[in-house]
């Protein structure tokens, strides 16, 4: 059981040193609050709330928090606290250039230094959008203030002819369909027509859907809160009670350190590999960990996730979609299964203040084909595969669950592409040396090369190989791929290639050879010529010289820790900076 013990109240608050005096300042600082239409007895002590907005018409998963943060007020007010709103830099993933793994870090920043600059207790997290879930988690780990996540909740099954379309999933199958010949360009067109067809994230269980269930498999949000739709009326009854419940958190002062326990994050990382999670999530809670002060690393990935069953039977590794997740009973069947079978910290807290078992223990699954018994598993081995070897020796990582069985195990012949507008130019050439026994390779897509490391790696295969009926290759490179995605790809592959690690100097023809139970990745070169090779490398990638991208650049950290700026990590805590009035 948690030993976590609640604070005495009532204390002193940190907004009591914005607005809990009759000092110039103190009145300074109420008397412009008060220009809202605010009442005075509002500032009488009582807990003041943020709720952190990630709400953008520019990032389409959270267009419709605006409805959510009023829903978090009422309760907020309710349970007497005060809420306050305001935005953070959204990091959209469907339109934001080059990537937006890119702005994750900044947004984090803005959140952290907006909670601790501003006269807050406790906050409310807003997210939704694969970027936003991560950045908020780690800004508000870095404060270490009471904090608690809604998700914005996942878009409604999309219909084409009768069959289920996944976003992103069948974006990718489409596209392939087409360079092969088999759907044309006006069913393509009318099919977009299906893909987004209600407000929310990806319903499939891409990045978005995964970090919401990491949210809560962490304890960082109501037992449920992952997989309601977006237009469900329980979306809005969720973001009412995290309101209620968010004022009691800071009474009890109920933080991040609290909750996101070695206990949480592994508990998290098997959830993960139950519901066939995203290989993002390795990045975004190593440096989630990395911010609150747990030593996480890839090797307790692979330690933990191994053997783990992939039992949630969506797509990319299945068939449905988050909306018969939900039905089904959501990630607490997920979690409940994981207790049974022993694999589950069951005395994890959480931000109700009960322990994670405490919360799921009594809930039923609705579909068994949803969610699957262990006996009945989609993957028997599921998790995230942690691969090593002379071309990754940081590590690398690929998504069983995914990936194709007859590739899990096999040795081909390099087709190299430097980097993204490479690859693009020579994919669809139908003189290209290559066949479906070869590995393709793709460099300068990591965190510096790209930059930000774009969701690139699950290359698209070339027409006259999609032509032969095959559906999957081995890819390899230091890029991310969507969690709506699929196929044997290895993917963050460190050191990566722009900071001259092993995959930079991967040449065609060179023999490369996959061996995922082994946990192998390996380039077959003499070492002696390996170690020639990368003596005699220059990097081929300008570095940035100013803005935002220069500090990216000469900052961010490799995908094997997360990929945060090296002067992020650890919690600074929540010191109120002195007043300059």
């Amino acid at each position: 059981m948690s030993t976590f013990k609640p604070a005495v109240w009532p204390r002193k608050l940190r907004s009591t040193e914005w607005f809990g005096g009759n000092s110039r300042d103190h009145i300074y600082h109420r008397s412009w609050m008060k220009n809202q239409g605010l009442p005075a007895d509002l500032f009488d002590g009582r807990p003041v709330i943020g709720i952190c907005n990630t709400w953008s018409q520019l990032t389409p998963c959270n267009a419709h928090l605006r409805d959510l943060a009023e829903r978090v007020k009422h309760g907020i007010y309710e349970a007497g606290g005060l809420p306050l709103e305001f935005p953070v830099f959204s990091a959209g993933e469907s339109s934001l250039r080059p990537t937006a793994m890119m702005y994750r870090n900044m947004a984090a920043m803005d959140v952290e230094e907006a909670l601790r600059a501003n006269p807050l207790d406790g906050v409310v997290l807003l997210a939704g959008c694969d970027k936003t879930t991560p950045a908020l988690l780690m800004g508000a780990a870095s404060v270490d203030i009471p904090a608690i996540v809604v998700s914005g909740g996942p878009m409604l099954n999309g219909w084409f002819r009768g069959e289920r379309v996944g976003s992103g999933t069948a974006l990718w199958q489409m596209s392939e369909d087409i360079k092969a010949g088999k759907m044309s360009r006006e069913d393509f067109l009318e099919a977009e027509q299906s893909m987004s067809r209600s407000p929310g994230s990806c319903n499939t269980m891409g990045t978005a859907s995964t970090m919401a269930s990491m949210a809560e498999a962490l304890g960082m949000a109501l037992s449920g809160n992952a997989a309601i739709p977006a237009v469900d009326s329980r979306r809005r009854v969720v973001a009412h009670l995290t309101g209620r419940r968010i004022v009691q958190m800071v009474k009890d002062d109920l933080k991040p350190s609290d909750i996101m326990t070695r206990h949480a994050f592994e508990n998290a990382i098997r959830v993960n590999g139950s519901i066939g999670g995203s290989t993002n999530a390795v990045i975004h809670l190593l440096a989630i960990a990395g911010r609150v002060g747990v030593d996480l690393t890839l090797d307790d990935w692979d330690r933990l996730g191994q053997d783990i069953p992939t039992i949630v039977n969506l797509m990319p590794s299945g068939k449905y979609l988050m909306e018969e997740f939900f039905y089904a009973g959501g990630l607490p069947v997920v979690i409940r299964m994981l207790g049974e079978g022993g694999k589950l910290h069951k005395g994890a807290l959480t931000v109700s203040g009960e322990t994670i078992w405490e919360e799921v223990k009594g809930v039923r699954n609705w579909n068994e084909d949803v969610i699957r018994p262990v006996d009945n598993a989609l993957t028997a081995k599921g998790g995230i595969a942690v691969l090593r070897g002379n071309l990754a020796p940081r590590g690398a990582v690929l998504k069983p669950s995914a990936a194709s069985p007859h590739l899990m195990q096999h040795r081909g012949r390099a087709v190299v592409f430097e980097d993204i507008d490479d690859y693009k130019a020579k994919i669809n050439d139908e003189s290209l040396d290559i066949d479906e026994n070869c590995v393709m390779v793709l460099k300068n897509c990591g965190p510096r090369g790209y930059p930000g490391m774009a969701e690139v790696g699950n290359m698209g295969l070339p027409p006259k190989v999609l032509r032969k009926g095959i559906t999957d290759m081995v890819r390899i490179s230091d890029a991310r791929m969507s969690g709506t995605a699929y196929g044997t790809v290895v993917l963050h592959t460190t050191p990566e290639a722009a900071a001259g690690g092993p995959l930079a100097v991967v040449r065609n023809g060179d023999m490369i050879e996959l061996d995922v139970e082994a946990r192998r990745i390996h380039l077959d070169i003499p070492e002696a010529e390996l170690r020639q090779r990368l003596a005699e490398w220059q990097p081929t990638v300008e570095p940035p010289t100013s803005g935002y991208i220069k500090l990216f650049h000469d900052h961010v950290e490799g995908a094997d820790s997360g990929a945060d700026f090296d002067f992020l990590k650890g919690c600074r805590g929540a010191g109120i900076p002195k007043d300059s009035h």
